[in-house]
């Protein structure tokens, strides 16, 4: 198979594919005949070939897809013009803290933000496919460690969590978490609830969440949108 050959047929693939694919998923389009340069070579290739379209090829995650561009989105919205999710300042606040001090648990999370963080409010970026539990940490009641996921990544668009927007001067228990947070999902529609009451202060000697303190934390149900 000549060089036009194979870059067409991983083009097609790229474009028909439902999710990023991987390297092994490429190179099994040729049987293995094509190693892993000669697999990147096509892709910088066809990376090239879509710079001046309103698609663009990317690595992200779990692998590479092609996405449109952000100058496109504002056009794309028009398609789907229903009201986007509605996330909590809570939620947003506490996914920013865990994509950038992960792995943190509920406490530390809390000690940040001032206020407890009601179950509900993880179980949301749990159900998202955002944040997981990868460990607990050795102390008393052994805390769910909890860390951002491979989709978090995809879904903004990211390879790594080194390409995360840098925070400078400031320490994240400074930074204007929501402001930040919307920041960090530029191709996400978000709206943000700004009711005070959605938040719980911390006492002197904090006691969990009850259930009805989950419930009004709680933002409306969020759907994948891919």
């Amino acid at each position: 198979m000549n060089v036009q050959d194979a870059k067409r047929v991983l083009e097609t693939a790229l474009i028909c594919a439902r999710e990023p694919l991987a390297d092994r998923e490429m190179r099994a389009l040729f049987a293995d005949e094509i190693g892993a340069d000669g697999v990147q070579a096509l892709l910088d290739e066809l990376t090239i070939d879509w710079q001046d379209r309103g698609v663009e090829l990317v690595r992200v995650s779990t692998g590479w897809r092609f996405q449109s561009r952000p100058e496109m989105h504002e056009f794309l919205d028009r398609l789907n013009p229903e009201k986007p999710p509605k996330y909590s300042r809570a939620v947003m606040e506490t996914l920013a803290i865990i994509a950038y001090r992960q792995p943190v648990t509920r406490g530390d999370i809390e000690d940040i933000r001032g206020v407890a963080v009601a179950s509900q409010i993880v179980k949301q970026l749990e159900d998202r496919g955002w944040v997981e539990a990868i460990g607990y940490r050795e102390a008393p009641g052994r805390p769910a460690l909890l860390a951002t996921t491979r989709a978090f990544l995809d879904d903004l668009g990211l390879a790594s969590l080194d390409a995360l927007p840098l925070i400078e001067g400031q320490g994240l228990g400074q930074m204007p978490l929501v402001e930040s947070a919307e920041d960090l999902l530029p191709r996400q529609a978000l709206l943000i609830d700004d009711d005070p009451t959605n938040e719980l202060p911390i006492a002197a000697d904090p006691r969990p969440p009850t259930p009805e303190d989950d419930s009004a934390s709680a933002a409306e149900p969020m759907e994948r949108n891919e």
